[in-house]
C-alpha cells in the first residue's frame, strides 16, 4: 500500500527498504545498508559487472573494508546503470545544440501581465476573472496538491544545514520550509479542504529535514497531509578517463540527480500512487529557496486549466538580455527552457518592433503540472534527457588520499524538470511581476542580489504593499513581517487589517 503519511519515529526506513531497488540511483543518507543487503556481497560478481565498462577500480580497497562497508559499496554498484553512465560519458546520448536551436526560436505562448492587470483576455482568450474562478473551484474541490523540492544544502550561504532550514523570516526567523508549510496550511483554511504537501529531499538533506519537521511538529501540518520522499543520485566520472570517482574507499561520489529526478522519485517512493488515490489532478511545483512564491494562486491554476495545459509555467519579464534565468522559447512548435549559459548573446539581445526584448520570459522554477504528464514521463524513461556538466569534484586519488582539484575534473549528470515542456500538451507561460513572486536565496553576503538581506528586503516590501493597499500605514524605517497564517496575500490582509491602522515600529504579525 502506498504511503499516505510521514512516520517520523521510523524515518521511513521500512518504506525505504521496499523502494530502494526502484530508486534512480542511491538512497537517502542514514539508511542502513545492512537492511538493504543481508547477504555478504560476492566480489567476483561485482567484478564481472564492472569489467565490461572498465570500472573495476571501484573494488581497489575491497579487501581492506569491513563487512558493512562492503555491503554499502556493493549496494551503490548494484544500483548504477553502468551502460547509461558509459553512454553519457562517450556522448552517445544526444545533447541538444542549444546555439543552433536558439537561432530559430520564437517567443512562447503566454499570458502577459499587462493583460492580467487590465482584465483583458489576451492572446489566449482567457480573462483573469474566468481564470480566478476556475482555479478557485479546483482548489476547493481538493484537486490541487503542492510539490516542494528541498534538496539543496546551505553551504554556499555559509550555512551548515539544508537550505530549507535557513532562518529567512526578517523578524520571526522563520525558516524557508516553515514559511512554505504555513502557506499550504493557509491555503487549506481558505478553501476549506486539506491540501497535501509532497516534499522532496535529497540524500544530503533528508535526515536533517525529517528531524527538523519532527522537532517542530510539522509546523502544524497534519501527518496525513505531508509526504516526504527522497530523490535519487547520480555518480560523477573522471573527465579524462570516464572512471567513476570514489569519495571514500567504500563509497562512490554521488550527487542529487537534479530536480528532473522528481518524476522517478515520486514513482519510486509510492508518492505518485498516493497522489492518484487522493484524487489530486494538478501539482503546484516550487523550489524551497524562494519564499515569495504565491503557492496555489487560483488565477495561475485557472489559466492552466482553461488552456487545457499539462504544464503551465510562471515567468517574470527579464530586465536585461543576460539575466541569469532560464529563457522560455518556442522551438519547432515545442516550448522549451534554455539556460542562460546556453543562450547566445546575439539571440538574447533581439528586440521586437516596440524595442522590448523578444525573449522576455524568464523561468523562476514555478509550475503547475497535470499528474497525467508525470505518469507518461515515468512510463517513457527518455522523456527527461540528462544534462552533462563539467564540475570540480573532491575525490579519492589512486593513492587513497583526497584530491581537491583547482579546475573542473569531472562530469556530473542531472535532469531538469522543465525538460517536460516539449512533452506536455498545450504548455503555456503566465507572467507575474517579479516583486510578487521571485526572490530566491542563493548567494552569500556581499553579492549584488539573491542574498539573505536582499530576500528579506523583498519580503518586507511585499508586506508593506499589502498593508498600504488595505489602507494601513507603515512608518518609514519600520519593518512588518506577516505570517501566512495571518494572511496569505493582499486580499487576506485587506480582510483583517483596519484601514488607517498605523504601524510605527517593526512588528511580526501572526495568529500563532
Amino acid at each position: 500500500m502506498a504511503p499516505t503519511r510521514v512516520d517520523f519515529n521510523l524515518h521511513l526506513w521500512s518504506n525505504l527498504r521496499r523502494f530502494s531497488r526502484a530508486l534512480p540511483i542511491g538512497i537517502c543518507v542514514g539508511t542502513r545498508m545492512d537492511v538493504l543487503m543481508t547477504d555478504s556481497p560476492d566480489k567476483q560478481l561485482l567484478f564481472d559487472k564492472l569489467k565490461p565498462f572498465g570500472q573495476q577500480h571501484l573494488l581497489r580497497y575491497w579487501d581492506e573494508l569491513f563487512s558493512a562497508q562492503r555491503r554499502e559499496l556493493a549496494a551503490q554498484i548494484e544500483s548504477i546503470d553502468l551502460a547509461l553512465i558509459d553512454s553519457l560519458y562517450r556522448g552517445e546520448v544526444d545533447q541538444p545544440n542549444w546555439h543552433e536551436l536558439s537561432c530559430r526560436a520564437e517567443p512562447p505562448a503566454a499570458v502577459r501581465l499587462a493583460d492580467i492587470v487590465a482584465g483583458a483576455p489576451g492572446s489566449l482568450g482567457i480573462t483573469p476573472d474566468a481564470a480566478h474562478e476556475c482555479g478557485t473551484k479546483a482548489l476547493a474541490a481538493g484537486e490541487v496538491g503542492v510539490l516542494l523540492t528541498a534538496g539543496g544544502q546551505g553551504s554556499r550561504l555559509g550555512f551548515e544545514l539544508p537550505k530549507s532550514l535557513y532562518p529567512i523570516g526578517p523578524l520571526s526567523g522563520a525558516s524557508l520550509l516553515q514559511i512554505h508549510i504555513e502557506k499550504v496550511r493557509a491555503l487549506s483554511d481558505r478553501y476549506g479542504v486539506a491540501i497535501p504537501l509532497y516534499l522532496m529531499t535529497s540524500p544530503a538533506t533528508h535526515d536533517d529535514t525529517i528531524r527538523f519537521l519532527a522537532e517542530n511538529n510539522r509546523f502544524g501540518l497534519s501527518e496525513s497531509d505531508l509526504l516526504v520522499f527522497c530523490q535519487g543520485s547520480m555518480p560523477a566520472v573522471d573527465l579524462q578517463s570516464g572512471k567513476l570517482l570514489l569519495s571514500a574507499r567504500h563509497q562512490m561520489f554521488l550527487s542529487p540527480d537534479g530536480h528532473g529526478g522528481t518524476v522517478a522519485a515520486l514513482a519510486a517512493s509510492g508518492a505518485l500512487e498516493a497522489i492518484k488515490k487522493r484524487g489530486i489532478r494538478q501539482l503546484f511545483y516550487l523550489q524551497v529557496d524562494n519564499p515569495l512564491v504565491p503557492i496555489g494562486d487560483p488565477q495561475f491554476v485557472g489559466y492552466h486549466l482553461l488552456a487545457e495545459s499539462e504544464l503551465t509555467s510562471l515567468a517574470v519579464a527579464k530586465q536585461l538580455p543576460q539575466d541569469k534565468v532560464g529563457n522560455f522559447a518556442q522551438i519547432d512548435g515545442n516550448l522549451n527552457v534554455i539556460e542562460y549559459s546556453d543562450f547566445p548573446d546575439e539571440v538574447a539581445e533581439q528586440r521586437d518592433q516596440h524595442g522590448q526584448l523578444k525573449f522576455w520570459a524568464g523561468s523562476i522554477a514555478v509550475h503547475v503540472f497535470d499528474v497525467g504528464l508525470f505518469e507518461r514521463a515515468q512510463a517513457v524513461k527518455t522523456t527527461l534527457p540528462f544534462h552533462v556538466a563539467r564540475k570540480k569534484v573532491v575525490h579519492l586519488g589512486q593513492d587513497g588520499e583526497p584530491v581537491s582539484p583547482d579546475e573542473p575534473n569531472a562530469l556530473k549528470f542531472e535532469r531538469f524538470i522543465f525538460d517536460l515542456l516539449p512533452a506536455a500538451r498545450n504548455p503555456i507561460v503566465v507572467e507575474f511581476a517579479e516583486v510578487d513572486c521571485f526572490a530566491p536565496l542563493k548567494n552569500a553576503p556581499g553579492a549584488e542580489k539573491d542574498t539573505a538581506q536582499y530576500v528579506q528586503q523583498m519580503m518586507c516590501a511585499q508586506y508593506r504593499r499589502w498593508l498600504e493597499a488595505a489602507g494601513a500605514k507603515v512608518a518609514e524605517g519600520a519593518q512588518v513581517e506577516i505570517s501566512p497564517l495571518f494572511a496569505l496575500d493582499a486580499a487576506g490582509v485587506a480582510e483583517r487589517i483596519d484601514p488607517g491602522r498605523l504601524f510605527e515600529t517593526s512588528q511580526y504579525i501572526t495568529d500563532s
